[in-house]
């Protein structure tokens, strides 16, 4: 027989577990809440000491100087664009090969999986010169399609959906689409793609989010004023000997919108379909 364990008992330790999420939960969102102080008040009030922590009034004021310092929405556009464009194929290509890697096998199969997960190791600067010989080469620096093109194969996105698709998607219900004349590419979209649905919302934040964020390679490909992404166009906020961080962490909460926005669209279908995946599993 199982001991029964008296509530009292069991009262503490979900008294304590709830703190440690509280605590959890405020850690992670100071820093956000303390970007909307700063964007809310004057460059001074954040050079006081101690600083104030209240919400001021100075957001819009802060907010015409960014929009009067750099182009702010052609950069988002900009932005928007080869985020939106890169997830996609993102999750096309990436889905596509991690289904080869889990459901296949062809000579060299593991060796190329090895390559791939010692490729994530790597620092992504490395890849920095040979890509931009390879943009000039094809007449694309200063361009947005210098953007995409080395994101397509993303190695994280690849060795994450493989281990998906392997673990998650049935040998016998491949066999059977098989047996009933279905094809490689019917497989894929009837068959995978629908019972992936939670590990594609993840790498779509994952991939939108790296794409938004990125700023080492668009300032070294982009060339053109009315190309630059985000990213670039906030860094030129800081000019001159003195930087008004209030009209920085302006910038910065603007910028931080769509990416809210995308988190809260995708996050609603991993959650769904982990859910679902855990009460058709129990």
């Amino acid at each position: 027989m199982t001991a029964v364990v008296p509530r009292r008992s069991r009262r503490p330790r979900g008294l304590t577990a709830h703190i440690v999420l509280v605590l959890a939960v405020l850690i992670s969102v100071f820093p956000f809440v303390w970007t909307i102080v700063m964007a809310t008040n004057t460059t001074e009030d954040i050079y006081k000491s101690p600083p104030k922590l209240t919400f001021g009034s100075h957001l819009l004021e802060n907010i015409r100087h960014v929009l009067d310092t750099i182009d702010f929405f052609g950069s988002m556009l900009n932005t928007l664009v080869v985020a939106t464009v890169t997830t996609v194929l993102v999750l096309f290509v990436d889905s596509l090969a991690a289904f080869v890697f889990a459901k296949f096998d062809f000579p060299g199969r593991r060796t190329l999986f090895a390559l791939l997960v010692g490729f994530m190791m790597l620092p992504l600067q490395l890849a920095v010169l040979p890509q931009f010989i390879l943009m000039s080469d094809i007449g694309w620096v200063g361009t947005l399609k210098a953007l995409v093109l080395p994101a397509l194969a993303n190695a994280f996105g690849i060795f994450w959906l493989r281990q998906y698709i392997e673990n998650g998607v049935p040998d016998e219900l491949l066999d059977a689409a098989r047996i009933d004349g279905a094809g490689f590419f019917r497989q894929y979209w009837n068959i995978v793609l629908p019972m992936i649905k939670p590990a594609l919302s993840f790498l779509a934040i994952y991939a939108f989010v790296g794409a938004w964020n990125d700023y080492i390679w668009p300032l070294v490909v982009l060339n053109d004023p009315t190309h630059l992404t985000l990213q670039v166009a906030l860094a030129q906020l800081h000019v001159g000997h003195t930087t008004d961080y209030s009209m920085v962490m302006a910038g910065v909460l603007m910028a931080s919108v769509p990416l809210v926005v995308v988190f809260t669209i995708f996050a609603r279908g991993f959650i769904a379909g982990a859910t679902e995946g855990a009460v058709q599993g129990s």
